[in-house]
């Protein structure tokens, strides 16, 4: 049985979802289709990126996982399937796969190479699911593309640092069902930088000086239960993903609102972290 998983732009309410469900039974009766989601925003690679990540690494090695976000194939916009963590990839090529391809090296990546026996304006249904039946059946990547060795990377996707390593510059990468605001800014590479020096993460106009790791780190179980009055307070904290998330606790969209929409940050928007700098004492020669 071929496990194939199923992360879109499509949403619910068109036909796109279950035409490809369709497709792929026609092709594969035996197979097992798991949505991750079909709510990314619209043609928002760095969204996908961010799901795909957090999402693939949950099922079993040789999962095949088919990805139509900004999918319509242009010269600028190839079509890609990879091995990479024993799991194939079938996407098109404009930077959603570079997230995960920077901390694991693909094993192979092909450019799909169907089109030519194929016209359509809707590629995940009538070339992507013909790619994951192939490799399901046990196919070679080489039989439906030639082999590459590069992929477009998305650059806002890697946070960055001054020469002196003492400033990290981030932005929102995505945000989720609660309103929570998470950044491009990862466990490892705050620590990398910032080898436990005082900092202060700054997002829009607010000001942190410490980042939990859970969300009731806020909470002082000290102070009797009726005087722990936390719920609609801003945190900082490294999410379960290790990204820097800015969050409300305990926020309730309907009536508080989230992180987002109370702190005024969105996608893209900056997200810092400064450090403090540490000074060399001078030393003076005696005479």
């Amino acid at each position: 049985m071929s496990l194939i998983t199923l992360t879109t732009d499509f949403g619910i309410k068109d036909h796109f979802v279950g035409a490809v469900k369709g497709a792929i039974y026609s092709e594969l009766p035996d197979a097992k289709i798991v949505d991750i989601t079909h709510s990314i925003s619209p043609f928002n690679i760095t969204e996908t990126a961010y799901i795909l990540k957090n999402a693939y690494k949950s099922f079993p090695k040789n999962t095949i996982h088919i990805v139509g976000v900004d999918s319509e194939l242009s010269v600028e916009n190839k079509h890609i399937a990879i091995l990479l963590d024993d799991h194939y990839f079938i996407c098109p090529d404009n930077g959603l796969i570079s997230m995960i391809a920077s901390e694991i090296q693909p094993t192979k990546i092909v450019e799909i190479n169907i089109h030519n026996h194929i016209s359509t304006s809707f590629p995940v249904l009538d070339v992507f699911v013909k790619v994951a039946s192939h490799i399901a059946r046990g196919g070679s990547l080489n039989v439906i593309g030639k082999e590459i060795t590069d992929y477009k990377k998305l650059i806002e996707i890697q946070p960055k640092t001054n020469q002196r390593q003492t400033i990290i510059k981030g932005g929102v990468l995505y945000i989720d069902n609660y309103g929570n605001v998470i950044s491009n800014i990862h466990k490892r590479f705050f620590q990398k930088i910032g080898k436990g020096r005082p900092f202060v993460v700054s997002a829009g106009r607010y000001r942190f000086k410490k980042i939990f790791n859970r969300y009731n780190e806020i909470v002082d179980l000290t102070l009797p239960e009726e005087k722990r009055q936390y719920d609609g307070e801003k945190l900082a904290l490294f999410n379960s993903a290790g990204f820097l998330e800015i969050a409300i606790y305990r926020s309730n969209l309907g009536t508080v609102g989230g992180a987002s929409t109370l702190l005024g940050l969105q996608y893209r928007d900056t997200v810092t972290i400064e450090f403090e700098e540490i000074v060399k004492p001078e030393f003076i020669p005696i005479t």
